[in-house]
């Protein structure tokens, strides 16, 4: 399947139809949201992750927010990696945004809490100075209860990034009850509303982070919660290159391929990944033609319709795999000298 060019020279009405068209997806899910078949708890959340997904997809190739990812070039980029969850707070489903972060003075961790209109019931931040103790305890108040965030990072391991990969735990509990837990110590953990974790079933449903490279920049993503974690490579030389190119490999195969890139410099294409579709986006103008050093964006899209999935799957079949729905993987690439 042909790329397709949505900012470049020849075709200058194709990202705007483009979008109008993802709009429309957007709405009819949300509307979904709005009106939830009745049954099971766990169809309630993979609707609400659909809408939520879609809409940030959607927003996130709108020309303000491109320009606000690429504001960031002023500062020589950023540090830090954000994943959204899918979750379950007081029997009804929420979105819980949690972001790591590298500054001068040390590691933050932010957590916050929206429920299905996007709203911001509660957020927290454990500021540099709190994750010195490396374990540790914060209370948020929500409509008079307690939210609280559990971390515990005294044996964390991490690589180049400001996220641990091992060796850590990081909770959220509320009205004794564990909305999610991440890490690998929970088990071990002495609080004694995590001494069973097994009933949490928060899955993730977006993540964004900021890599950073000379042509070669890297990063994994598992695109179904079931499925295995892939490694994604994208190549890209612009520097001195008198027809630059991109290309992206999934487990070291080539997927992806867009020659002429200063005439497409922002498209999308379909690929395959463990059978399923996933749709990638790539917006690679800063790299191409500014002279400050912005980052270009990439997005990985993957689930299938919603309205798909409830006209053609029996209702067992919703209750077992509506959890699998749209993950969105968006990666701000970074070039260093």
């Amino acid at each position: 399947m042909s790329a397709s060019c949505f900012g470049g020279i020849r075709h200058p009405e194709s990202k705007r139809t483009s979008l109008i068209s993802w709009q429309k997806r957007v709405v009819a899910r949300v509307v979904l949201v709005e009106r939830p078949h009745s049954g099971s708890c766990i169809l309630h959340l993979a609707t609400f992750a659909a809408a939520v997904t879609m809409r940030d997809f959607a927003s996130c190739l709108s020309h303000g927010a491109v320009q606000v990812a690429h504001s960031a070039s002023s500062s020589g980029g950023q540090n830090l990696v954000q994943c959204a969850y899918l979750a379950r707070l007081r029997g009804k489903p929420c979105r819980v945004t949690v972001t790591w972060s590298k500054v001068a003075m040390g590691q933050a961790l932010a957590v916050a809490i929206h429920d299905c209109s996007n709203r911001c019931l509660c957020k927290t931040e454990v500021k540099p100075w709190l994750f010195s103790k490396m374990k540790g305890s914060k209370v948020m108040e929500l409509d008079g209860g307690d939210v609280e965030v559990i971390w515990d990072l005294s044996s964390a391991k991490f690589a180049a990034g400001p996220e641990p990969v091992e060796g850590f735990h990081v909770s959220l509990v509320c009205d004794l009850e564990v909305v999610l837990v991440l890490g690998d110590l929970h088990k071990e953990e002495s609080h004694s509303v995590l001494s069973d974790a097994s009933h949490c079933d928060a899955v993730v449903i977006a993540r964004k982070e900021h890599i950073y490279a000379k042509k070669v920049y890297s990063a994994k993503a598992q695109f179904v919660d079931i499925g295995q974690l892939h490694h994604i490579s994208i190549v890209c030389d612009t520097a001195g290159v008198r027809d630059p190119s991109l290309e992206i490999r999934i487990d070291k195969k080539k997927v992806l391929q867009v020659k002429r890139l200063a005439w497409k410099f922002r498209g999308n294409q379909t690929i395959y990944v463990d059978g399923l579709p996933v749709e990638v986006l790539w917006d690679v103008h800063d790299w191409l033609f500014t002279s400050s050093s912005g980052c270009a964006v990439f997005l990985f899209q993957s689930g299938q319709s919603m309205e798909k999935f409830l006209r053609t799957c029996s209702q067992n079949e919703k209750e077992a795999q509506a959890h699998r729905f749209g993950f969105t993987l968006i990666l701000n690439a970074w070039k260093t000298e």
